[in-house]
């Protein structure tokens, strides 16, 4: 990563514009989700942990943990900083099956479920799906640039992909 690029750990989101970039390291089952507005170039990233708030009852739990959550907040603070709703793209990674569990399990499934989740969320937003990276077995680290729009991709044993 570069000086301009900002780190958005597990259960964070963070805004940013050019020159600055944002990513996240290791999104393993977790769920990165890029929100942006190409008309004035502002844009955020979220690394979730979980599908759905509600699922986990009520209290004391940061709403970036959570994908549906966590893409609400994301989308509302675009627009406070100027973004316009009917502009925003988004692009998710991740949701790896880290885990091998016996079949059925909650667990095992989670990146399923985080990626399912994140799909939903923005579509009862409102907010086009561009682009997504998801699935698989293993970790993800992403880098995405509020310029351009693109999310860089890199995995072990894999071309770098650009989406």
């Amino acid at each position: 990563m570069n000086q301009n690029s900002i780190a958005v750990n597990i259960a964070m989101m963070k805004i940013a514009r050019p020159p600055q970039t944002l990513h996240s390291l290791g999104l393993g089952s977790c769920i990165g989700v890029a929100i942006y507005d190409p008309g004035i170039k502002i844009g955020g990233l979220l690394h979730a942990l979980l599908p759905r708030i509600g699922e986990f009852g009520s209290g004391g739990h940061s709403r970036a943990k959570f994908a549906d959550s966590g893409i609400e907040d994301l989308v509302e603070l675009l627009v406070a900083k100027g973004a316009r709703r009917n502009r925003l793209r988004a692009k998710i990674a991740g949701g790896a099956a880290m885990f091998a569990l016996k079949s059925g399990s909650s667990i095992g499934d989670i990146g399923k479920r985080n990626v399912q989740s994140s799909i939903e969320t923005l579509q009862r937003l409102g907010i086009e799906l561009v682009a997504q990276d998801t699935g698989g077995n293993k970790g993800r680290t992403i880098i995405f640039n509020v310029d351009t729009g693109e999310l860089t991709i890199k995995m072990i044993d894999r071309a770098v992909k650009v989406i």
